[in-house]
């Protein structure tokens, strides 16, 4: 079965941030992720990390004022210096807590296929930064039910926009909440290209809360994930329904959390 990470920016939600890691251990996760580390000192969240003994898996870019709308600026030409000074931001806390992947949002834009190469562009900006400690750059598909107008909603967009980086530093992050908002089957593409893809976030169906509230066979996405030869971490990235602490009862039934 797959190995699990806490994406702590949704779940442990009523502790504050830098005690999530420690609620996150004590659950039982080896692993966790998170939005955005930035409003804490650098040595606070890795202290964070190396007391819980946690395995970083991801964080993103800097992506513009999440609180009123930005969902990424990468495929913006009028914030390219921003962008720039973003991914320098991002390599100074991910060379001191280097984890696995960073993601890029690519944003919302009134013309996607006229923001490809300013998209393009950055991304090969920031997958060269971010390899000089050995993370993965990724891309992440968002649907536009949820971000209106953002700049890559399929799977496929992803995968175009990867292509034409042409760099062997960029991966595809695969959410099966965002795919199956856009009509996509999560678990065909999973089957297809598990192999190929760099990171996996799940959620229950249709309303993004915990494993066990909606229509999702977590057994059977599970064991998708396992044949498809995807060998990354497993990401619950969910809005949990009730207490967090009191949500993981189907995946403990299915051995996936002590």
């Amino acid at each position: 079965m797959p190995k699990l990470a806490a994406n702590l920016t949704m779940l442990f939600g009523e502790y504050p941030f830098l005690e999530r890691f420690d609620r996150a251990a004590a659950a039982g996760f080896k692993g966790v992720e998170f939005l955005f580390p930035y409003e804490e000192t650098v040595e606070s969240v890795h202290d964070a990390i190396t007391r819980n003994n946690l395995e970083l898996v991801l964080f993103n870019l800097p992506a513009g004022d999440w609180a009123a709308g930005d969902r990424g600026i990468a495929s913006s030409e009028e914030r390219a210096e921003e962008f720039r000074l973003g991914i320098f931001k991002a390599v100074q806390y991910g060379s001191v807590l280097r984890p696995n992947l960073i993601n890029c949002l690519a944003g919302k834009v009134p013309d996607a296929a006229a923001a490809r190469s300013i998209l393009v562009d950055n991304l090969i900006t920031a997958a060269e930064q971010v390899q000089g400690f050995g993370t993965l750059l990724t891309l992440e598909p968002v649907n536009i039910h949820d971000a209106p107008g953002f700049a890559v909603p399929t799977t496929q967009d992803g995968w175009d926009v990867i292509a034409a980086t042409k760099h062997d530093n960029i991966g595809l992050q695969f959410d099966t909440y965002h795919s199956f908002k856009m009509g996509e089957d999560p678990l065909a593409i999973i089957r297809d290209q598990g192999s190929k893809l760099a990171h996996i976030q799940v959620a229950d169906l249709p309303d993004r809360h915990q494993p066990g509230t909606g229509t999702v066979d977590w057994e059977e996405l599970f064991r998708t994930i396992d044949e498809s030869g995807y060998e990354g971490w497993v990401s619950l990235e969910y809005v949990p329904e009730g207490p967090t602490e009191s949500g993981f009862d189907l995946i403990r039934k299915l051995g996936l959390l002590g």
